[in-house]
């Protein structure tokens, strides 16, 4: 494929005609109605947009990067703004898409650009020294009504510096200019030959046009040796792109991939790497490009490959201070690929080589990563303490804190601030304390306006409603997220908090819905590696949850050996947690009870050696508690129960407090003291019903109901106060059946319908006894129907 031999700074074919519309809009050939639109389209392509002003829409995100590049490939984008527009005057039926092309077809030589590039001139208000010279000479002042152009605004610094970039242009660089103008330009050849009767065959160049005469049949030699092939459809000949339009699509690119963690899509790709096959130079900054998409990607060796690239490039020609942010890329690069030790060394280098160029920005940057790192992977940071470069969590975070707000660093201070708040909660600390910090980092935000950090903020709000268990709350806020913050935020916040909200479905026994907003959202944005990863995972997990309930243990088990064998990898600790309590809770409806607790044991070791949140071992205390009462044996449960509880009220955890009180009544069930069983339940009811938790309100429910039977028990036969309870009894245990029939639980259905049945059998009630156990085997028929 031929190539340019060199390729335009700035200038290119789309250039000359946006010029040529400012010299429309300067003649006040648009009209009045016109020029917003106008005006519109030239300042699209002429200063570039903030990325965190685009649309909530991530394909609109990418429009400014494809119309410069349709900009660049056809003519027809100037077609679709000025065809709906009338001239303004002096030419009757014409519209303003045949204006722009005369003032094109105008331009019929190489002589005749240099000469439009000269009139610019004209365009742009005169300087002080030439306003002097001119009144000198008795050249007249252009009236108010003259349209000109400041020098130093958008449209005045463009036509100066185009004219500029066109006299430093050598004489073969301006001829490929007008090649490559010719080309662009013929496609309008059709349309401009039936408005204009006197167009020609060799009007494209007025030389040839002027020549044939002369020439006669050898003009077609002539035009051959001048302009080769260029005239005929060419299928691989290159495109007209300008070293500026690389530069800008690239910065575009990287800052979306950067500023929203997502993928390029593959349309703009596919356009982007045309452009970049027909540039004479490929810029440094592509093979940071290529680095982020084949590390969005998963690609591990080629985005590793053009990291090196991109860094061996930048150094050749910068000086060696760039070499902490190539560490740092590199860090960040292997602890996603779980290359942990490696990600680690290589962030201690970056400290290390950031303090002795006292580069203050990349040190608090990687001190906020190390951190940050040692929270989520403690077994690696313990092996590295003798370099005793990180110090305990709360000394690195106010260290950070403190650095940050001295350095102004607002991005840094707001992470510490919400990251204090965080480990607060996961510690178990005051609550009061970490609403404090997240209310501090929220006023930096508004008052900054940084709308990209939001989704963090907002996140770590709505796990705070859910551990004082207002699940309303919770739900507003992700709710709030998506509908206003989303736009702003990393991919990666919105399916965090989507998967939340999905989350809350699920417990409510709303799989289909859960399922259903986790499909609507956006395909391209999951073709990122990580993102996906985690969007399949979560989707197992619902799935898992719905396929025990309903019983369907052959499907349960075929999606926990798939989300078993990449758990650790790339899941944060309390998905890890909630697949392995769904593991326990597949092996005890099989039965496999001594598999069940030694998986509990291992659980509560590996959580005691990495001290990770309060909420997690809490949650293991209630489940260690609730395998002794299903063995048989919930005594031995009791010091656990109560530890849970006082934990749970301790660190605020609501949703927690109320099974570890349900598991204590229960026990005193056991133990035959029934009243304070009841008043327990009864307490913490309501509470629970607040919770929005359908199997923890039933569980308590189920317990309620045991406790009633037992005073019934311990009333006299046939007496009022046993008919009482008993009813009683039977209330709770429709509530309990009623909730677990909100997730399906088939299971516990099943157990709700038996303990009916049986309380019936007790009262002497043989008739609504048998209607219940008839509806027990039909609930367990239906199930093998659904499973079949």
């Amino acid at each position: 494929m031929a190539k340019h031999s060199n390729m335009s700074r700035f200038l290119n074919p789309a250039k000359v005609g946006l010029l040529a519309l400012i010299e429309l809009y300067a003649d006040k050939t648009a009209p009045t109605s016109s020029i917003v639109d106008v005006l519109s389209f030239i300042t699209s392509h002429l200063i570039d947009v903030d990325g965190s002003t685009l649309s909530s829409d991530p394909e609109r995100r990418w429009k400014q990067a494809e119309s410069t590049v349709s900009l660049v490939i056809s003519i027809a984008d100037f077609e679709k703004v000025l065809a709906p527009h009338t001239a303004a005057s002096g030419i009757p039926g014409r519209n303003l898409w045949y204006v722009f092309l005369d003032r094109l077809w105008k331009i019929s030589s190489l002589d005749a650009l240099h000469g439009f590039f000269d009139n610019c001139s004209h365009l742009l208000a005169k300087t002080k020294d030439e306003l002097r010279r001119d009144a000198e000479l008795g050249i007249l002042v252009p009236g108010p009504e003259v349209i000109l152009l400041s020098r130093n605004s958008p449209f005045g610094a463009f036509v100066r510096r185009s004219q500029l970039e066109f006299t430093r242009l050598r004489f073969h660089d301006a001829f490929e200019l007008w090649k490559d103008f010719v080309k662009y330009r013929q496609t309008t050849a059709a349309y401009y030959r039936k408005k204009t009767p006197s167009f020609q065959r060799l009007s494209f160049d007025h030389v040839l046009l002027a020549g044939e005469s002369d020439w006669g049949a050898d003009v077609e030699a002539v035009a051959s040796v001048a302009y080769g092939d260029m005239r005929r459809d060419d299928s691989v000949s290159t495109l007209p792109v300008s070293t500026d339009d690389i530069q800008k699509l690239l910065e575009f690119q990287i800052d979306q991939m950067q500023s929203y963690g997502i993928r390029i899509p593959l349309e703009i790709k596919h356009q982007f790497h045309d452009l970049l096959n027909d540039s004479f130079m490929i810029p440094s900054l592509s093979h940071y490009l290529s680095y982020l998409e084949a590390w969005r990607a998963g690609d591990y060796s080629t985005s590793f490959d053009y990291l090196h690239r991109y860094f061996d490039y930048t150094m050749q020609n910068k000086d060696k201070s760039f070499y902490q942010y190539a560490l740092m890329n590199l860090a960040v690069l292997q602890a996603d690929f779980g290359c942990y030790k490696e990600a680690m060394t290589a962030m201690l280098e970056t400290v290390s080589t950031a303090r002795e160029n006292r580069d203050m920005t990349c040190l608090n940057f990687a001190l906020n990563w190390l951190f940050h790192f040692g929270r989520a992977h403690p077994e690696v940071t313990e092996e590295l303490e003798s370099n005793s470069m990180l110090g305990t969590g709360n000394e690195s975070l106010a260290f950070l804190r403190s650095r940050a707000k001295e350095t102004g660093m607002l991005t840094l201070w707001s992470s510490a601030l919400m990251s204090e708040a965080k480990m607060g909660l996961s510690n178990g600390e005051s609550v009061a304390t970490a609403i404090e910090h997240l209310v501090r980092s929220s006023q930096i935000l508004v008052e900054r306006n940084m709308k990209n950090m939001i989704g963090s903020q907002l996140s770590i709000n709505i796990a705070l409603w859910d551990r004082l268990g207002v699940p309303y709350l919770s739900a507003t806020t992700c709710e709030i997220f998506l509908r206003c913050h989303a736009r702003h935020s990393i991919f990666d916040d919105e399916l965090k908090v989507t998967s939340r909200q999905a989350s809350m479905l699920t417990l409510k026994g709303k799989y289909d819905e859960a399922l259903e907003i986790l499909e609507d959202m956006d395909a391209d944005a999951l073709r990122a590696w990580k993102p996906s990863q985690y969007w399949h995972k979560f989707r197992g997990i619902i799935k898992l949850r719905r396929d025990l309930h309903r019983n369907n243990l052959d499907g349960a088990e075929l999606l926990l050996s798939q989300l078993l064998q990449s758990k650790n990898e790339d899941l944060e600790p309390d998905l890890a947690f909630v697949i392995d309590n769904l593991h326990v809770d597949c092996l005890v409806r099989r039965g496999n009870m001594n598999q069940a607790f030694v998986k509990v044991e291992k659980m509560i070791s590996e959580l005691r050696d990495q001290n990770k949140d309060i909420a997690l071992r809490v949650r293991l205390l209630l489940l260690k508690a609730e395998l002794l009462d299903k063995i048989g044996r919930p005594q031995k449960g009791f010091t656990i129960a109560v530890r849970a509880a006082n934990v749970a009220w301790r660190a605020r955890l609501i949703p927690y407090l109320w099974p570890a009180i349900g598991a204590i009544a229960n026990i005193l069930t056991s133990l035959g003291e029934f009243e304070p069983a009841i008043q327990l339940l009864k307490a913490v009811l309501p509470r629970s019903l607040e919770c929005e938790n359908a199997a923890m309100t039933a569980k308590l429910y189920s317990h309620l109901g045991d406790a009633n039977v037992g005073l019934a028990g311990a009333a006299p036969p046939k007496s009022l106060r046993r008919r009482e309870f008993m009813t009683k009894a039977v209330e709770a245990v429709e509530k309990a059946f009623n909730h677990y029939s909100s997730v399906e639980d088939i299971g516990k259905q099943c157990e709700m319908m038996a303990k009916k049945a049986t309380i019936m059998k007790v009262s002497g009630d043989h008739v609504l006894a048998n209607d219940y156990a008839a509806a027990y085997l039909a609930i367990r028929r239906s199930a093998e129907e659904a499973k079949d």
